[in-house]
């Protein structure tokens, strides 16, 4: 490992030293401060995250926002969550605090470059670790963006970047200064990660992968549903773990259904990724296109409909829909990062639960019926982090957001993102 990173390892691990001793009403003075700085820059913040992944400006900078909203959050709520409990016993007093550990590793992705540093780093800084952030390679004008904005006038240091190929991460979670580890992104690099840092018994949440179900009941009202549809799907040009990849739609509803999708799906403006009226972008990366546009093909191959799209030019993907879909195409069973959103029919909503369920993957799934009182009667047989009823799902800080199966462990954001790289310290006197 590079001198310079053994060197960054030792500053977080000195930096905590004072920094777990700063009192919660100062952490959120530090939060405050870095909302300023933050919400001072957002249109340079947004240009770099234009220039590094291909994302509308205007859905950048919304990101940014999105992230000041996470610290309001904190700053709100962090005193309470942090704050231990009572318990009543034959004791004479029980009591439990909730302690720091140290230096956190985050390893972040490229999709949103600034919203999934700031979900981990805020709480993991407001607890009083320190953290250590390795970004992906391909947003490194984010990255040191990043750092300069955590970087708070008037308190040490807590926030550090580590540049490094993924291939020495786990060099770096054998360290024993590293107390924690965090990572979003693919299953390969999760397995990898949790593997390592189970061997080294470390704390560790993934948020990883998904193919997060769409199901459209019968009794639905397209019109509302149909612009949400089109929003869960191509959001960030498709590349979000969250999209509603697989639309599940009653076969009554399916030709209007089909119909309505498209219509809506061409009100997105392809142009300048600096015009704030450009609302669909440009994949991060080439190899990301093709990799879709062979999912794609392989799955006409065996039978599916290009009701839509299918056009690829370097890193733009056009908006693309394939119908008559089943559970044995690649489309249906592979993470399909970007934008293309399969149509799968079915008779019954058992059937619909079988066919969310048929998957590895178990981050979200949305719900669309009037039937609000049998849809909350179902929530027990859907395998899923978390279940939307009526609503696309989305991350907000205040729910605890992370998937089941292979879409990870752990929770990010609310209580639970707080507590996650926590000693919950058990005190007892007689």
């Amino acid at each position: 490992m590079k001198k310079e990173i053994i060197e960054i390892v030792a500053c977080a691990e000195h930096s905590f030293l004072s920094w777990k001793k700063v009192s919660i009403e100062e952490r959120i003075a530090y939060l405050t401060q870095l909302k300023v700085n933050l919400l001072a820059n957002k249109e340079v913040f947004g240009r770099l995250m234009t220039e590094d992944m291909n994302k509308p400006l205007a859905q950048a900078i919304g990101e940014v926002e999105k992230c000041g909203r996470l610290i309001d959050y904190y700053i709100a709520e962090g005193s309470r969550i942090l704050k231990g409990r009572t318990i009543q016993t034959d004791w004479s007093e029980v009591y439990t605090v909730n302690e720091p550990l140290g230096v956190i590793l985050g390893v972040m992705p490229w999709n949103f470059p600034f919203w999934q540093v700031f979900r981990f780093a805020v709480p993991t800084l407001l607890a009083g670790n320190t953290v250590i952030v390795k970004h992906a390679s391909n947003v490194p004008q984010c990255a040191e963006a990043l750092e300069r904005c955590f970087h708070v006038e008037g308190f040490s240091q807590v926030y550090f970047n580590a540049i490094l190929p993924g291939s020495e991460v786990d060099a770096l979670i054998e360290l024993d200064s590293i107390k924690g580890v965090s990572l979003t992104g693919s299953e390969k690099a999760g397995s990898a990660v949790g593997r390592k840092a189970g061997e080294y018994i470390k704390p560790v949440v993934l948020e990883l992968g998904g193919s997060n179900a769409f199901i459209i009941c019968a009794d639905a009202d397209l019109e509302q549903v149909v612009p949400l549809a089109v929003n869960a799907r191509f959001q960030n040009t498709g590349q979000s773990c969250i999209a509603g990849k697989r639309i599940l739609v009653h076969q009554s509803l399916k030709e209007e259904f089909i119909r309505r999708f498209e219509k809506e799906t061409k009100r997105l403006v392809r142009g300048d990724l600096f015009d704030s009226s450009t609302t669909i972008g440009l994949m991060a990366r080439e190899d990301l296109a093709i990799e879709l546009e062979d999912i794609m093909k392989d799955s006409i191959a065996q039978g599916a409909t290009l009701a839509f799209g299918g056009e690829r030019e370097g890193c733009w993907f056009s908006p693309t829909l394939l119908c008559d879909v089943t559970d044995d195409m690649r489309a249906f069973k592979e993470e399909t990062f970007g934008p293309l959103a399969v149509v799968v029919t079915f008779d019954t909503f058992e059937e619909a639960i079988s066919l969310s369920n048929d998957s590895r993957f178990g981050l979200g799934v949305s719900l669309f019926s009037k039937d609000v009182a049998f849809l909350k009667t179902q929530v027990c047989n859907f395998n899923e982090g978390a279940v939307f009823i009526n609503e696309m799902v989305i991350s907000d800080p205040r729910v605890p957001f992370g998937g089941n199966k292979f879409s990870g462990i752990g929770r990010e954001m609310s209580d639970e993102g707080l507590l996650s790289f926590v000693n919950k310290k058990s005190v007892v006197i007689k």
